[in-house]
């Protein structure tokens, strides 16, 4: 009996031993965010995928050639997504604002085929979602609800007309411009033309609530966010923003406009991209900016320009960005609109360089970790998850019901509106 009892405890002993690493390795803020992401769909404001699969290297456009169901070369696929829980995405509908030679028709019509066909190739995975009601539906059946978002208020071409047929493709969002600034309305990183929108532009605005179109402000000049707000009667959103108090950077929403949500109902939906959310990040783009415009005019070969930039890149490395960082981002717009006005915009698959701990489609879960550790509810973590914006589509979608009841479309021109010609925006 002795004996035994002795080969009892040595096994115990054993197992003890070879279990403490795995209970060392169990996190109990990442397990309960797992729980809560269970419980509600984690909606993420923006995704280039369709940009990313135009742009392949090795089969541009080609659907069935970048496979979902395996590693893909970007940021995201079907494992990544399933560990990173998503469960609504944004796809973004991309067009550079300045394209010349075919029109933005011809890649946006394209653009919106690639996505559409995305999505129908895995039936299993993917659904279109058009009302936060299939969001929720597809949710409960374990299927990603694949919402598509334009980027560019210059894909419209001038047009309202224009806008309703890219709302009847499946269109839920506009981001009212890109980096372009249109002939309507100034873009954050172009000049600022028109001291925000002009009266087309408010048009554009109100046509966007009558059809049911989140109004996205991602992109635009402070001017155009404040008059976006004086006009839209239903409430805005901003796809992959962060806050300007943090970080300094064009791109990004100051606190006057963030203090104005609770009144809208808007969402600010936190991005990812690191200039966003690092200072540091956002001055060492400014500083190899500032280098390249100084090669431009010190050597006339392009060869040489890209030595001499590879050089300076070797000599001052890129910091990193942190997943800390997006947590502090949206702490912060929490703290200025309040918890029901923020979000999660990752931009994955439209950014070369991603915070550390935030390098994929699968990280999501460890962004509302941190979050945990920080104290933050259950309930404002499925806020800031998915119910915020369900609330926002909803609100659309109600204020759209009502008002169609009370005016037909709109067939104001910028000619009229604006009493000037109208040359292609861009």
């Amino acid at each position: 009996m002795q004996a035994v009892s002795r080969s009892v405890l040595l096994l115990l002993a054993l197992a003890m031993t070879y279990a403490a690493p795995l209970v060392a390795q169990t996190d109990p803020a990442l397990e309960r965010a797992r729980k809560i992401l269970r419980s509600v769909p984690l909606i993420d404001g923006h995704n280039d995928l369709a940009w990313e699969i135009r742009t392949s290297t090795t089969a541009p456009r080609d659907v069935a050639a970048y496979d979902l169901r395996g590693r893909a070369p970007g940021h995201t696929d079907f494992e990544r997504t399933r560990v990173g829980q998503v469960g609504a995405q944004f796809w973004s509908i991309y067009v550079p604002g300045d394209v010349k030679d075919s029109g933005y028709a011809k890649i946006q019509l394209e653009q919106f085929d690639i996505a559409r066909r995305t999505i129908a190739r895995y039936p299993d995975r993917l659904t279109l979602a058009l009302t936060a009601a299939d969001i929720e539906r597809e949710f409960k059946r374990g299927r990603i609800g694949s919402l598509l978002g334009m980027e560019g208020g210059h894909v419209i071409e001038n047009s309202l007309g224009a806008l309703r047929s890219y709302y009847d493709l499946g269109a839920r969002y506009l981001t009212l411009t890109h980096n372009v600034t249109l002939d309507w309305a100034d873009a954050a990183a172009d000049s600022a033309r028109h001291g925000g929108l002009t009266e087309f532009g408010r048009e554009v605005v109100r046509e966007m609530n009558r059809l049911g179109m989140l109004v996205d402000l991602s992109h635009v000049s402070p001017a155009v966010m404040s008059h976006a707000l004086d006009v839209a009667e239903a409430p805005v959103i901003f796809s992959h923003s962060s806050a300007r108090a943090l970080t300094e950077h064009v791109r990004n929403v100051p606190d006057s406009i963030l203090q104005r949500l609770p009144k809208n109902g808007g969402v600010v939906m936190v991005t990812f991209v690191p200039a966003f959310v690092s200072q540091a990040v956002a001055d060492w783009e400014k500083a190899a900016d500032d280098e390249r415009a100084r090669l431009e005019g010190a050597a006339s070969d392009s060869l040489e320009r890209r030595r001499l930039m590879a050089q300076w890149v070797t000599a001052n490395p890129m910091p990193a960005a942190t997943l800390a960082q997006v947590a502090d981002h949206i702490e912060h717009v929490r703290r200025t609109a309040g918890v029901d006005h923020v979000g999660i915009g990752s931009d994955f698959d439209g950014i070369e360089h991603t915070p550390v701990g935030l390098e994929d489609a699968s990280t999501f879960p460890q962004l509302f970790a941190e979050l945990v550790r920080r104290g933050w509810s259950d309930d404002d973590l499925r806020k800031l998850a998915g119910r915020n914006l369900l609330r926002v589509l909803r609100a659309a979608e109600g204020t759209a019901s009502r008002l169609r009841r009370e005016r037909q479309p709109s067939t104001r021109t910028i000619e009229e509106l604006d009493a000037r010609p109208s040359p292609r925006s861009g």
